[in-house]
């Protein structure tokens, strides 16, 4: 099969058949599967206010996407981008909290530090166990969200609360650490956008997240590595390449990725580190990576499309009498057949190809 195929016309394919099953099961509970979709691309697209919620779920997904590809390219599994977002926003906090910040540029790159930091050490810990304990790392990634969970919950009611406040909320960050909103960007240039979302400047940071990952995959020893050791460790390890050292390195970089998604909730949205502030990125990232191939620009492709299904979603559930949980079933069939089905797919596909190429012969 052509890699075009492989890369664009199995999951084009594969969303529409979970466009097509979701639109049947919309038509079985009395609503309109037409008006439904026409609502959702003019509340997710058809406005700069909308564009602005899709591109601040998809600056979220870009980089848990990234995480876990890079994860995928070295033959690892690392579903703990939740746990390792939820640090990388303690990490996020306690950088804007703590630490008098002159202007809001120095506060931002102390905050991605701060955030890939704690992400990388909260991804550590499994990485260490898979490498040198033989621990299988989607167990302990898995484990390692609820005990990141539980101790953002003691921090937030115990020690990161102002005295008085009835809210699990870490306190705001100064004026002065304001991010740049998406509007005020584009202002510059002289393009008018809806500044009442919040799609700020995380979002170039996460395009520039995407090209760093492509130089280092591909232009650079360190990502032949990690891909020689995801396509056979055997031949890897006769190679010279050290496992343990390309299993750290691999889960390093995806924890510290996941963790850089903070910015976006915490310093960008939130101005506080809240609970779930993360809001399911960790595990969407999954689907994203899986439908982007685990390449940089696919996921970039996955993530903008999980972003207008979530603001989509979102308006769906605000103004028809669709329930929000079918929201969740919508999204979810979109990773049943990008992801787990991929193969029901794929095969059909690569029959057609084989017999245009016999015809030919």
């Amino acid at each position: 099969m052509p890699k075009w195929a492989d890369a664009v016309l199995v999951p084009l394919i594969s969303l529409l058949i979970a466009f097509v099953i979701s639109g049947l099961v919309i038509l079985a509970i009395g609503e309109d599967p037409v008006a439904a979709m026409k609502l959702m691309v003019t509340g997710a697209l058809g406005s700069t206010y909308g564009w602005g919620y899709t591109l601040y779920y998809a600056t979220n997904f870009i980089f848990t996407g990234l995480a876990v590809s890079i994860a995928f390219q070295a033959g690892l599994f690392n579903i703990g981008g939740e746990g390792q977002a939820s640090l990388g926003g303690l990490g996020v906090a306690l950088a804007c909290l703590y630490i008098p910040w002159p202007h809001w540029s120095l506060a931002l790159a102390g905050a991605l530090i701060a955030a890939g930091v704690f992400g990388a050490a909260w991804a550590a810990i499994p990485a260490y166990l898979q490498a040198k304990r033989g621990s299988h790392v989607v167990i302990t990634t898995i484990m390692f969200n609820f005990i990141a969970s539980a101790l953002l919950v003691y921090l937030l009611v115990n020690v990161l609360r102002p005295a008085g406040s009835m809210d699990s909320a870490s306190a705001r960050f100064g004026e002065a650490l304001q991010l740049p909103s998406l509007s005020d960007i584009l202002a510059l240039v002289g393009i008018p956008f809806n500044n009442r979302n919040p799609a700020n400047i995380s979002l170039i940071i996460g395009l520039f997240a995407c090209f760093g990952v492509w130089v280092m995959m591909w232009r650079t020893r360190l990502g032949y590595q990690l891909r020689a050791f995801g396509k056979s460790e055997k031949a890897s390890v006769y190679a010279g390449i050290n496992p343990v050292r390309i299993t750290m390195y691999a889960m390093l970089i995806s924890g510290g990725l996941s963790g850089m998604m903070a910015v976006n909730t915490v310093m960008g949205e939130a101005q506080r580190l809240i609970l779930n502030s993360v809001e399911g990125a960790g595990f969407i990232g999954i689907a994203v990576a899986l439908m982007g191939r685990s390449h940089p620009f696919g996921v970039l492709l996955a993530a903008l499309l999980f972003g207008f299904l979530y603001q989509g979603g979102a308006e769906l559930a605000l103004w028809t009498k669709i329930p929000r949980e079918l929201i969740v079933v919508i999204q979810a069939l979109v990773i049943l057949f990008t992801g787990a089905l991929d193969n029901m797919v794929r095969r059909p596909v690569e029959a057609v190809f084989i017999m245009a190429r016999k015809g030919k012969a």
